[in-house]
């Protein structure tokens, strides 16, 4: 019944709606020295260098290292994200790196009123570094109402190879979940707070899209290194807010790089 109805409010979801990613973004995933890393919270259209859509400030941030829960919510200040067609209100952390091992990012943001769709978005957002290459973290759930659990460390994924990850609602399988993939084309810049110059462009044919088998898998074909992001559309086990639709979405970043 829950893939059923999945399958159902994906085939109504607008493509404006699908194409929003909540970015958790670092220069990096691999962390030398301990310190605080800066982090950029955006809500952006990162495959087309386009839209930026006004943030607020989240109603969770954190890191999850070793197992235990680090709140960043008091890191956070108010910033702008210039992408491309315009500027919106954007926020600015920092995850304290100190310890070797995996630092786990989670942003459980405010609905997004989407005014041209009449629905709300929430975007549950993980993103993942490491400290001296010492694994912990990184293939344990985190609780969420939804999320996506990766098969493959998420921080070093080899550019040609694949990604796999299980779609998962309040810490169940979610079969039939469309999961909206896209490339960061232009990654951020903490100098000028606006994109960079683009490095790829959008596919013909729309969004990339996978769906999840009967156990909440997918796997993807990574071509080209950088981030990438992977959002199951309407994924959670909420769906309205204050009266209207909801697509409570789980997303996942990952970071590719090419063998040398």
């Amino acid at each position: 019944m829950k893939s059923l109805m999945l399958a159902a409010a994906a085939a109504l979801l607008p493509v404006a709606a699908q194409a929003h990613f909540l970015l958790q973004y670092t220069t990096d995933t691999m962390i030398d020295r301990p310190g605080d890393v800066p982090v950029k919270l955006i809500f952006w259209h990162p495959m087309t260098v386009g839209h930026v859509m006004a943030l607020d400030k989240p109603q969770e941030f954190y890191a999850i290292h070793n197992g235990e829960k680090i709140d960043l919510m008091d890191t956070l200040t108010p910033s702008t994200f210039n992408g491309g067609e315009n500027e919106n209100p954007a926020f600015i952390g920092a995850v304290p790196v100190k310890r070797s091992g995996d630092y786990v990012l989670v942003t459980v943001p405010q609905p997004y009123y989407e005014e041209t769709e009449d629905l709300y978005i929430q975007q549950i957002t993980k993103a993942y570094l490491n400290r001296n290459e010492l694994p912990t973290d990184w293939d344990q759930p985190q609780g969420l109402k939804t999320e996506i659990l990766p098969l493959n460390k998420p921080y070093n994924v080899i550019t040609g190879s694949t990604f796999t990850g299980q779609v998962l609602s309040e810490g169940e399988p979610v079969a039939g979940a469309e999961i909206e993939i896209e490339y960061m084309a232009a990654e951020p810049s903490f100098e000028t707070n606006a994109a960079s110059d683009p490095q790829a462009k959008p596919m013909p044919g729309g969004a990339v899209v996978a769906i999840s088998d009967a156990n909440g898998y997918f796997t993807f074909g990574v071509p080209k290194a950088g981030y990438w992001g992977f959002a199951a559309l309407g994924s959670g086990p909420d769906t309205e807010h204050e009266g209207k639709e909801l697509s409570q979405d789980a997303v996942i970043w990952i970071r590719a790089r090419d063998m040398e």
